[in-house]
């Protein structure tokens, strides 16, 4: 049995926490939300301060927003670095630019501790499955120190590598397609709506066709149903795919279908629907065209 810290516990983090918990290692969940602690609590896991949790723990999972709170997580003042013991393994889920995971992995290894480059996709169901693709890169001996955690975690994990940075740059490559599909679906049902058809028709056809996607089989029902509870946030689209065109920039590469799915998610950030479902990207182009959704009066 291991012992596991997870430092998140937001619609992927609690879906990560409790499978590992499901797989019979003793885990402490912690959050900025003292409600999401004592949910966690409730259900079997361990809560407590930073300093008990990561220095009871071997394995720290940290499944936060972005860069800047990783690092703030693990190496503010007070963070979980400073109280993981030697030889513990910190992996790293957000996604962030390749090169601030290779500037993250290089403090923790100054500090004795093992880095997993870790992003991960599938959104919450998997999550809450353990049925989640990560997209690790890393020292071997991060890879093994991890294991109870990954396989409780995942139904597969990508070795990409002995050296951070090559999980961050493949989790870009994934987001572009994700963004990019996302935004096309919104613009598939907009114009099928247009035309006089109905959204679950356009769901029921496209998704035994040719023009199909993960995302428009996964969100397309959100449309039809008007359902926009949040599942992955609006907002984290024009950050993902902000990194997805600053990698692109530093690499002199054209990325113009990045660039106008991008475009589309800071539209309906602007428009108020940022903190909602990312499926309320056809929301822009309903707007647009003054077309009327399911469910709209």
């Amino acid at each position: 049995m291991a012992i596991v810290t997870v430092i998140g516990l937001g619609s992927m983090g609690i879906g990560m926490a409790n499978s590992v918990l499901r797989a019979g290692h003793e885990v402490w969940g912690l959050d900025i939300s003292e409600a999401r602690m004592e949910a966690f609590v409730a259900g079997g896991g361990k809560s407590g301060t930073i300093a008990e949790a990561a220095g009871a723990s071997d394995i720290l999972v940290c499944v936060v927003l972005n860069a800047a709170q990783t690092r703030e997580v693990l190496f503010g003042a007070g963070g979980a670095a400073d109280h993981l013991k030697p030889g513990a393994v910190i992996i790293a889920c957000a996604t962030i630019p390749p090169a601030d995971a290779r500037a993250l992995a290089a403090e923790a290894a100054a500090r004795g501790l093992f880095y997993l480059d870790a992003p991960v996709s599938g959104g919450t169901g998997r999550a809450a499955s353990g049925e989640l693709s990560i997209m690790a890169s890393g020292p071997a001996e991060a890879f093994a120190a991890a294991r109870p955690a990954l396989d409780a975690m995942s139904s597969t994990v990508h070795a990409l590598g002995d050296e951070a940075g090559a999980g961050s740059a493949m989790k870009a490559v994934n987001q572009l397609l994700a963004g990019v599909h996302l935004a096309a679906m919104g613009e598939a049902f907009a114009l099928g709506i247009s035309q006089g058809l109905e959204a679950q028709r356009i769901l029921d056809v496209v998704s035994v066709s040719a023009g199909t996607s993960w995302m428009f089989e996964n969100r397309g029902p959100h449309i039809v149903e008007n359902d926009y509870e949040t599942r992955s946030a609006v907002n984290i689209w024009p950050k993902d795919l902000g990194i997805v065109s600053e990698i692109a920039e530093s690499a002199g590469m054209p990325v113009p279908m990045t660039g106008a799915a991008l475009g589309q998610f800071r539209a309906a950030a602007e428009a108020g629907d940022g903190l909602v479902d990312d499926a309320a990207v056809v929301r822009v182009y309903a707007r647009a065209a003054g077309l009327k959704l399911p469910g709209d009066a």
